[in-house]
């Protein structure tokens, strides 16, 4: 075994910065997280200079608790403090990455997820010496979490953005067809459809019994009548549509295989299926420079694979890869598959699928 003793001074006292830099960040996640759901960031985005105490009213919340808050995102660096008058302050250019006017721009929200990660750590270590999973049960936020970054992503993109990577399919909704959404969750990407394309029929389908209510809520109070929910298994798709669309889905689920294979079942001749996923590499290697290559594995680790190996499926994980996901559309019965990604947008890649 290596002597860590052997090594040079210099390599081991850089690295050991940056195992701290990576306890100073976790910090901040959780604080930060804590600053969106409090309100904290966008009442300091509408403040001037201000006070703990100031703040902490205008906020509504318990000035002790903001204060040290404050002092974390002081040292960290999202706010500016100044001593003589004791007043902090969240500087617009900060604002623009972390308030919920910020839209699809806030990456406050991406914060929850690491203690919701936390919150089954134990669990997680259990797996790792015995196998199995954590199950979908142990975690009662990520519905909820689930739903923000829906809102937060659809309502600025889906229409104007997403549904144009497929050519004439923005007319083809204007028109009238049938849509199918898979693992719609809450259900609010088929209901932003509905809206927007009132001649097509959309259908969204989801395994929890609590999302497709929440859908079917949603879609009562805009009084939409072209879109409905069921409750089912991905592998099991009721009809045939004109359009079939996952979105942050497929590498999640325990049967993805049979998935893609109910899908190019259910489609109709000259039909489409727009899968959003990962934007990774199949290969390791390739992946070592992803901007968000830590997160995307940790994500995997407690929650994309472990949900899934819980019920004794694939556990594809999070980064399943370009590769992998090409072969599986081609062994579903997809001869013509084209990718498209979004300026600004990192993370997601998306297939436009077609039947052979």
């Amino acid at each position: 075994m290596p002597n860590p003793g052997t090594a040079p001074q210099e390599e081991r006292e850089e690295f050991a910065g940056r195992v701290v830099d990576v306890l100073n960040g976790a910090a901040l996640a959780l604080l930060t997280s804590v600053g969106h759901r409090t309100g904290l960031f966008d009442t300091m985005s509408g403040l001037p200079p201000a006070t703990s105490a100031e703040i902490a009213k205008a906020a509504g919340l318990d000035e002790r608790y903001v204060r040290e808050w404050l002092g974390g995102m002081v040292v960290g660096g999202f706010v500016t403090y100044d001593p003589a008058g004791a007043a902090y302050h969240l500087p617009p250019a900060h604002a623009a990455s972390l308030t919920r006017a910020a839209g699809p721009d806030n990456l406050a929200t991406l914060m929850q997820y690491v203690s919701l990660m936390g919150g089954v750590e134990d669990q997680v270590v259990e797996a790792f010496r015995t196998g199995g999973g954590v199950p979908y049960s142990a975690y009662p936020r990520f519905q909820e979490l689930q739903a923000q970054e829906s809102a937060r992503v659809y309502d600025a993109a889906l229409v104007d953005t997403l549904v144009p990577l497929v050519p004439g399919l923005t007319e083809r909704l204007r028109e009238g067809v049938d849509v199918l959404g898979l693992g719609t969750g809450q259900g609010h990407a088929p209901v932003v459809l509905a809206q927007a394309f009132p001649r097509s029929r959309f259908h969204g389908l989801d395994q929890s019994e609590q999302g497709v209510a929440a859908g079917r809520a949603e879609a009562d109070r805009l009084g939409l009548g072209n879109v409905r929910f069921t409750v089912a298994d991905s592998t099991e798709i009721p009809g045939t549509y004109d359009v079939i669309t996952a979105f942050d889905v497929i590498h999640d689920l325990a049967r993805p295989a049979q998935t893609l294979a109910a899908v190019a079942a259910a489609l109709r001749p000259g039909g489409t299926f727009l899968m959003g996923d990962i934007a990774a590499s199949s290969n390791l290697e390739e992946n070592v420079d992803h901007p968000l290559g830590p997160a995307l594995f940790g994500f995997s680790v407690f929650y994309c694979m472990t949900t899934s190996l819980s019920t004794g499926g694939a556990g594809l994980g999070t980064v399943w890869g370009e590769q992998t996901a090409r072969r599986m559309l081609a062994e579903a019965g997809f001869g013509e598959v084209a990718t498209r990604s979004i300026e600004g947008d990192p993370v997601n890649l998306y297939y436009i699928a077609r039947k052979e």
